[in-house]
């Protein structure tokens, strides 16, 4: 994976490339992610959509997260996240689905402290989690999500297109 690869306009490469299609589930990045895939373009190839559910009913009502783990564990939790991810990928249609969830500040929620955050990265084949403890004041922690979250998605793009090579070529 080179750098190119993990901002907005290589992952839309990726996945144009490949016939792909993406959506996002966006909380603590309110929509940043979407603006900075739509700021590339020709961005609609393969970006089909976003869901912006900062309020956690919506996680629960549109994206499908189970209401029993965001009453268990408040909406900052890594399978929070996962489910938002797998949930806006159905909702829309999508071969791809990637989602934000955390606290970008002032204050603490759930019981998580601010610059804790959870991205998730669902694709055919499964998907990937990560959490991260970011510095920063509130646009820092915002901004720094929307970067990871595409290295967290090229990545796993990279990852599946090499094991779709090794099966189309028998193994080798």
């Amino acid at each position: 994976m080179t750098e190119r690869d993990a901002d907005a306009a290589g992952v839309l490469r990726l996945l144009a490339e490949r016939g792909e299609t993406l959506a996002v589930a966006e909380s603590l990045t309110g929509g940043l992610v979407a603006a900075e895939l739509t700021s590339v373009p020709g961005a609609s190839r393969s970006f089909r959509g976003s869901v912006t559910a900062y309020a956690t009913e919506l996680k629960r009502d549109v994206l499908g997260v189970d209401g029993e783990l965001l009453a268990a564990r408040g909406a900052v939790d890594a399978e929070v996240a996962r489910q938002m991810a797998a949930g806006v990928r159905r909702v829309l249609g999508a071969g791809w689905g990637i989602a934000t969830t955390g606290v970008a500040g002032p204050e603490a929620q759930d019981g998580q402290p601010v610059g804790t955050v959870h991205l998730a990265v669902e694709g055919p084949a499964g998907g990937k989690v990560a959490t991260l403890r970011l510095n920063g004041d509130r646009a820092d922690i915002r901004m720094e999500s929307v970067r990871r979250v595409l290295v967290l998605l090229s990545g796993e793009l990279v990852e599946n297109g090499r094991a779709q090579d090794t099966e189309q070529n028998g193994g080798i």
